[in-house]
């Protein structure tokens, strides 16, 4: 099968296009989009902290004797801490959340995590992206349901909900369409195998082999409308604002491209983006080592992001997770191990900041679980779910989260 690539365009495939639109057009289709597609005009940015990060050391829980006795070689120094009450304080990489926590801007949810057992990152990852952890086969993410519940709110705009990677995240997969963009300064679009045309895809993907094609869409249609508006809008040119410096790597150019997308107004509701490496087995370290590097990298791009975006944060929450924490003893190795509770964080100026929310269980061994990990009291979908019900606006969690009674609200916001 042969097909030209004016034929493509010819036949409403997918075409190759560049950024460089007239800056006069910047807003003006943005406008069309918030007015054609309703909705309530805010944003969920989510952060998946792949890996399993050592909450324990991100949140330290300074009041707890026990995490002094079981950590010798990777507690934080006390003097290195930064204080945020009587019981818990930050890794001390993580200035930039310090100064979001002072401006109560942010709050931390410790001893959250999945009631699923499985210490398998994989396992883990699926059960809390799909929001059913007792149906391990489940290919649909709770936030791609919550798509489908107020589908009718935003069904004229393609950049609803965009995810910043290579790939589709399984909390985004599902019947409601969704962009896949891994840069925005450099794109193209291929059509997404999942729907069915495969022949077509197949010819597309060969015209264009070894080329970097940075947007995935599901359908032609929602192809060619995301390349128009990313042309007539082009959020590249939209530099950080207010001071804002991104850290460099993946992670900071995901953050600042979803900035970008918030700031030129193309009807983003949900936006998604991972960062790795928190499966610190060996040489984590305390104050300086590969989590403290991370955790720089992770907190100054939320620090950033909030800082580039400056009043819009009225209308963005941030929410970040991981599939499990760390063992509360360290390991031979100077690391630490697969655990099961952890802590998160949600950002955001209507978010009820400066503020440890959650039940603390305690480090002693008989409040672990199994005797050897924070134990988890507040369940994930507690905490999604009151993030989407008190800042979407939600009212449906029972087809979001099936099968979960919820639990006490969490209070994370006014």
């Amino acid at each position: 099968m042969s097909i030209s690539r004016r034929a493509f365009m010819r036949a409403g495939t997918l075409g190759l296009l560049s950024l460089g639109a007239d800056p006069l057009f910047l807003g003006r289709t943005a406008l069309a989009a918030r007015r054609e597609g309703g909705g309530s005009g805010r944003t969920l940015v989510l952060l998946f902290q792949r890996g399993a990060v050592d909450g324990l050391s991100m949140v330290v829980p300074a009041g707890d004797a026990w995490y002094w006795r079981e950590r010798e070689r990777i507690a934080l120094p006390r003097g290195d801490l930064l204080t945020l009450d009587d019981q818990f304080a930050l890794h001390p990489r993580l200035g930039a959340l310090k100064t979001l926590w002072d401006r109560k801007l942010l709050s931390a949810i410790h001893a959250v995590g999945s009631p699923a057992p499985t210490r398998s990152h994989f396992e883990a990852q699926d059960a809390m992206e799909s929001g059913v952890p007792d149906r391990p086969s489940t290919r649909e993410g709770w936030a791609n349901r919550y798509l489908q519940l107020h589908d009718r709110e935003h069904r004229d705009t393609p950049f609803r909900s965009v995810a910043f990677g290579p790939r589709l995240p399984r909390t985004l997969a599902g019947r409601a369409p969704s962009l896949v963009i891994d840069d925005l300064t450099t794109f193209g679009v291929r059509t997404a195998r999942a729907r069915g045309d495969t022949s077509m895809a197949s010819a597309f993907e060969s015209l264009y082999a070894g080329q970097d094609t940075g947007v995935v869409a599901a359908s032609a249609s929602e192809g060619f409308e995301a390349i128009r508006m990313l042309r007539d809008i082009d959020p590249g040119r939209l530099a950080p604002a207010n001071g804002a410096r991104y850290p460099g790597g993946r992670f900071g150019t995901s953050l600042r491209q979803i900035a970008q997308l918030i700031r030129a107004e193309v009807g983003l509701e949900i936006a998604f983006a991972d960062i790795d490496g928190w499966d610190t087995h060996v040489n984590q370290g305390a104050s300086d080592g590969a989590l403290g590097r991370r955790l720089q990298e992770f907190g100054d791009g939320i620090g950033a992001f909030v800082t580039d975006l400056g009043p819009k944060m009225r209308d963005v929450v941030i929410l970040t997770m991981s599939e499990f924490g760390r063992t509360v003893r360290e390991n031979g190795n100077g690391g630490t191990d697969h655990g099961h509770g952890t802590a998160m964080f949600v950002v955001g100026d209507s978010v009820r900041g400066g503020t440890v929310a959650g039940r603390w269980p305690g480090l002693a061994p008989e409040a672990r679980h199994e005797g050897r990990d924070l134990a988890v009291t507040s369940d994930y979908r507690d905490l999604f779910g009151e993030v989407l019900t008190s800042h979407l606006g939600s009212i449906d969690l029972t087809t979001i989260f099936p099968g979960h009674r919820a639990g006490p609200r969490l209070g994370l916001f006014g």
